[in-house]
């Protein structure tokens, strides 16, 4: 059994793997041994990798060195299944490493197009067996919140259902806002397609369903899909 974590800024994913499936996730706002302690005994991992975006691993493992588990703290010095062509590795968010590794292991040596819709929108093109580079965007939320800190008339406004053209300053934000993601989602798939006609897109991240029900373009849905990445890098590693 394997144990692969993923700790973000406001909560941390757990999933248990059994020969390459995953079986069981959970989500916890706040990490404590006892709940670490009393997943691990009901699903008895032997190998765990953790992943952290706030560096902040001492629990973690302070608890597996306690509990003599094979762990791993994935950084920029654990070695890829696949070649990375980033020029600054070191950068490079560790969720969008996973989010490849997890790309590859449901499509391996396909041509991948990596949408990872959360507080930020990222896209990641991957050619067989090489990321081949990427890009960043603002998220949906990044973006409703930038119009209205960033200005003094504007309202904070909520994702949701809207006509194409608003007719009131909350509609026009919220159709605008919506809408250009949309458009941008299906330019990058419709650009990828034209230089890699067998490209495969993926997306994956909070906002991962909200988008997929109005791109023009068929795309795979993949909620977990940094987990089984991380899972990936784990076996990789043993």
């Amino acid at each position: 059994m394997n144990l692969a974590i993923d700790q973000g800024n406001s909560s941390t994913k757990l999933g248990f793997f059994d020969k390459g499936k995953l079986i069981a996730t959970y989500k916890l706002f706040f990490l404590d041994q006892q709940k670490l302690n009393e997943l691990c005994k009901r699903h008895s991992p032997g190998k765990i990798i953790v992943s952290s975006v706030t560096q902040e691993t001492k629990i973690l493992e302070q608890f597996f060195s306690a509990a003599k588990t094979r762990f791993i703290i994935f950084d920029q010095n654990t070695p890829l299944p696949f070649i990375n062509q980033y020029k600054t590795p070191e950068t490079l968010g560790k969720d969008r490493l996973a989010a490849i590794a997890g790309a590859q292991a449901h499509y391996p040596e396909s041509t991948l197009l990596i949408i990872d819709a959360g507080t930020a929108i990222t896209f990641d093109l991957v050619v067989g067996n090489t990321f081949t580079g990427g890009n960043i965007s603002p998220g949906l939320q990044m973006r409703f919140t930038a119009l209205h800190t960033q200005t003094k008339q504007l309202p904070k406004v909520e994702p949701g259902q809207s006509e194409f053209w608003g007719k009131t300053t909350e509609e026009a934000i919220r159709s605008g806002v919506q809408n250009g993601i949309i458009m941008e989602l299906d330019s990058y798939i419709d650009k990828t397609r034209k230089q890699y006609p067998d490209v495969k897109t993926i997306i994956t991240g909070g906002d991962a369903d909200f988008f997929v029900t109005y791109t023009k373009n068929i795309i795979f849905v993949h909620p977990n899909l940094v987990l089984h990445g991380l899972n990936r890098i784990l076996e990789y590693n043993a």
